[in-house]
């Protein structure tokens, strides 16, 4: 394609990353077509499409600034919205297996707001590009071509059942964990791909209530996380403010815990955290929608690049390609990086869809990292996966130096820094060995271990809390 203007692009999924892949594709080719198998909301409503749109969700830095370079105005937008701005690790409070993280002054940022919220408006700005055709309530059933070459899709309508065959110069497939590549793949005789798969089991549960007045603006998140040390199943909780003066509070587990399935219980687990501080929160704050489940939070990635027969006019992103345990909040910042690297590569002039998806390949790298060598550690994870990187150091091993860094990040500014550019994506998972990060492990002056959730007396009042009833670590 090097040279060439491609006539026709279709993207297969109007998920984030099919929204943002669309936008910048409409930079380079004279037509975008978006298939969607849902009718897409004018208002901040959830959809079926997006499984996991009712939990806790933030944009990272690095996401928030290659969405805001693509789509300028977009965080502005949100926060007039009401979405939050929060600086990390500031605005966060953190309690981790080895103790309270101490709030040092804003190294870089992330925007939480409900999923409807984030993906409403930054799908309004995309999708404005009068090139771009938005083809809702239709599925993309198969692939057109062959194994040497994709030359579009075959789309029905859902409502009619009606087929229609969609030429195209090059496809996205952007659909999502529930990508029916896998099979699509096999009708062309394209041999099977290789797949990681890192699954910890992770369930969720979430609901919003209603914040107490100024909560939303003037009380940080709150992040409590599971101890690994203990041998045992993963228990988590998060609250996060989001628009309409909410607080949305996700608890979530590991393989062999017991999320709570009915609405009494929602309080009584959190109670059960390291900490029960967003039982403390939560207790007498109002309920604002029923308890939401659900079970899709596995580590997977598939590995196209490596095909020694991948057909041209074909591209993967998103969760099509690389999922993860969306506790890390790293999914719609994958996607930013996704249409990124589509954007600078067309401008470079695109030698061929391989080497256009080796790229997208390697930008979702350091996000699968961080998330599988996170995850095999839980008790019962299942893993079939084939990269190195989750066995070249053994179980031990890994946990001492992640508790080494973790431990150093709570109470030294400059090694949270470090940690904090890596887990926004700012900087490459790589930096957490560095040179760097071991000398601020070695020599940053560490400041004395907290022993209590590091809050105000401020916001201590907002949420209505005393100091001497808040229970010490």
């Amino acid at each position: 394609m090097t040279g060439i203007r491609p006539a026709h692009a279709v993207v297969v999924g109007a998920s984030m990353a099919g929204t943002l892949a669309a936008h910048v594709l409409s930079r380079h080719v004279q037509a975008v077509t978006v298939v969607e198998r849902d009718a897409l909301p004018e208002t901040p409503e959830h959809r079926k499409g997006v499984p996991q749109g009712r939990h806790a969700h933030l944009l990272w830095s690095n996401g928030a600034r290659l969405i805001e370079k693509m789509l300028p105005g977009t965080t502005e937008r949100l926060l007039t919205a009401g979405a939050r701005r929060l600086g990390f690790p500031e605005d966060l409070l953190t309690l981790t297996a080895q103790g309270w993280q101490y709030r040092f002054p804003e190294t870089q940022f992330a925007i939480v707001a409900t999923r409807p919220l984030l993906d409403l408006t930054v799908r309004q700005q995309a999708f404005a590009a009068g090139n771009i055709t938005v083809r809702e309530r239709t599925e993309a059933v198969e692939l057109l071509g062959d194994a040497g070459r994709v030359g579009g899709v075959v789309v029905r309508d859902v409502d009619s059942g009606r087929t229609e065959r969609l030429v195209a110069d090059l496809v996205v497939d952007a659909g999502g964990r529930g990508s029916r590549l896998r099979p699509w793949l096999a009708a062309l005789g394209v041999p099977a791909l290789e797949e990681d798969v890192v699954d910890a089991g992770v369930a969720y549960a979430t609901r919003l209530f209603r914040a107490p007045p100024g909560a939303t603006l003037r009380f940080p998140a709150v992040n409590v996380a599971s101890d690994e040390k203990r041998g045992e199943p993963g228990r988590f909780g998060v609250v996060y403010p989001v628009e309409g003066g909410r607080w949305l509070a996700t608890m979530s587990c590991t393989r062999g815990a017991q999320l709570p399935s009915r609405e009494e219980e929602f309080v009584g687990f959190a109670e059960g955290l390291s900490h029960p501080i967003i039982a403390d929160l939560l207790r007498d704050a109002e309920p604002l929608t029923p308890l939401f489940g659900s079970r899709s939070g596995a580590n997977r990635r598939i590995y196209p690049e490596r095909s020694a027969q991948w057909p041209e006019g074909l591209v993967v992103v998103g969760d099509s390609l690389s999922a993860f345990n969306p506790v890390y909040g790293h999914g719609m910042s994958s996607a930013a990086r996704c249409a990124d690297t589509l954007d600078r590569e067309f401008g470079r002039g695109v030698g061929s869809t391989n080497a256009l998806q080796r790229a997208v390949s390697s930008a979702v790298d350091d996000p699968w990292i961080l998330a599988a060598t996170k995850d095999i550690d839980y008790v019962g994870c299942r893993v079939e996966a084939s990269d190195a990187r989750l066995y070249g150091v053994d179980a031990e091993q890994r946990l001492r130096f992640a508790e080494a860094i973790t431990t150093a990040s709570l109470r030294s500014a400059k090694a949270s820094a470090i940690v904090t550019e890596v887990m926004s994506l700012n900087a490459p998972q790589s930096e957490l060995g560095s040179n760097r990060m071991l000398m601020a492990m070695r020599a940053d002056e560490r400041l004395p271990e907290l022993t209590a959730p590091p809050l105000s007396a401020l916001e201590l009042a907002v949420v209505n809390l005393d100091a001497a009833t808040v229970t010490p670590s």
